[in-house]
């Protein structure tokens, strides 16, 4: 007798009416018409034709500001540059208790929304590396319920700030997964491209992922993925690099980027885009036109590259919004993109799920026989009508044990000359 079944389930590629088995905390198969009458299980589930997906997934996240807004002081101009002043107003006065406190209380937001793994940069910043141990600490109590990736990023440059290098290779010894950078802050450009060669290479040395954040500018000469996708080629890091961000690409003029596409294509490289954060600090300088700011999604992905969207922060120095929801972040990114067409909203979609699993490398992801049970239940038929209605989370599962649920949400109008009361589930 299998542990779980769900039945009658529509799933992110056009499948409907499927069955989902599971056993042991892994799918055991997928196929239409699978129902408790042919697949007795301990616990059944009938979808009634809902989005089961696989649990969404955020490339790109600060968990060490989390839920920080308003501390010490609130960002007036709303520009990066004021984010990161506040963020180093506020760092002296962090305790490792309430890092941890905030982290945990997002990842219970995150857990009810549907995410289930986050790859979050750390500053190193901080010689006492306080978010590092937190984020560190972290990372364990939630192992059971969610992946947590974690990012060595030195947020005031690692050549910039005195002993940044060494306070990085600290963090990847405690245990940090990743190596970050960020180039634009650097104090030159020339300072800014030996960053890049500088952790490309530690990063090499260690068998490291990189993930830099690159070029976040409306400054069309900041073209330091080009170095970036030049050390990931140099260095045979095929597929392991991420830039993030790459706001620049939205100034640059069409003939670098139909060269630049190209050298990031060869270097395989991973992009991660963040329209809600992007679309709001970026253009602050511009009056008319405003440059929207987010990198050119439709052409890396018509290029071969893997592109995800990241929701980046959640109430702090940065964004004073955001609740962890990975389909307003997509949701988002479709309009600042303007992808509207059905294939490419289906990519948008991707963006949350498929995509970021393949840059985080998630093992057993997807809904596929022997893949981990780890999927979400949504409040609609197909992927593009959650991203329109930005679907409700109704089961949210992991290696087939429930995490969240909650009730289908439905309206009940009382209109005048209408008889009695109309109820349904969403427009």
């Amino acid at each position: 007798m299998l542990d779980l079944l769900i039945h009658n389930a529509s799933l992110p590629d056009g499948r409907t009416a499927m069955g989902v088995a599971v056993q042991g905390g892994v799918i055991a198969d997928v196929s239409p018409g699978l129902n408790p009458a042919n697949a007795p299980a301990h616990e059944t589930l009938d979808a009634e034709g809902q989005l089961l997906s696989p649990p969404f997934v955020d490339a790109h996240f600060h968990m060490d500001a989390t839920l920080s807004y308003g501390l010490p002081r609130v960002n007036q101009s709303g520009t990066l540059l004021e984010g990161i002043a506040l963020w180093g107003e506020l760092k002296p006065l962090l305790t490792q208790e309430a890092l941890v406190e905030r982290a945990l209380a997002y990842c219970d937001w995150a857990v009810a929304k549907g995410l289930l793994a986050i790859r979050s940069h750390v500053d190193v910043c901080d010689p006492r590396l306080l978010a590092v141990d937190a984020l560190l600490e972290v990372k364990r109590r939630v192992a059971p319920y969610l992946d947590l990736q974690l990012v060595a990023f030195p947020q005031d440059g690692v050549l910039r700030a005195p002993g940044a290098l060494d306070n990085l290779k600290r963090a990847l010894a405690k245990g940090v997964d990743v190596v970050g950078g960020i180039p634009h802050f650097e104090r030159t450009m020339a300072d800014g491209a030996a960053s890049v060669k500088l952790l490309c290479e530690l990063a090499a040395e260690q068998g490291k992922l990189v993930d830099m954040h690159c070029d976040e500018s409306d400054d069309p000469l900041s073209r330091h993925v080009e170095t970036l996708a030049f050390e990931t080629q140099r260095l045979g890091l095929h597929g392991r690099v991420t830039g993030s961000h790459l706001t620049s690409m939205h100034s640059m003029d069409n003939y670098y980027v139909s060269k630049l596409l190209a050298l990031m294509a060869e270097a395989r490289l991973n992009v991660v885009a963040n329209p809600l954060i992007n679309i709001t600090l970026q253009g602050r300088h511009d009056t008319y036109p405003k440059r929207r700011g987010m990198t050119r999604v439709p052409e890396q992905l018509a290029a071969g590259l893997t592109v995800a969207f990241g929701h980046d922060c959640v109430m702090d120095p940065w964004y004073s919004l955001g609740s962890g929801d990975m389909l307003e972040v997509a949701h988002m990114g479709l309009h600042v993109a303007q992808m509207t067409s059905q294939a490419a909203m289906g990519q948008c979609f991707d963006a949350v799920t498929a995509h970021p699993a393949r840059i985080l490398g998630l093992q057993g992801y997807g809904i596929a026989p022997g893949c981990d049970a780890s999927f979400v239940l949504l409040q609609a038929r197909n992927p593009v009508e959650a991203l329109r209605l930005r679907a409700h989370r109704l089961k949210v599962y992991r290696r087939g044990r429930l995490l969240a649920e909650s009730p289908k949400v439905a309206s009940r109008l009382h209109l005048a000359g209408r008889g009695d009361a109309v109820t349904f589930q969403g427009p």
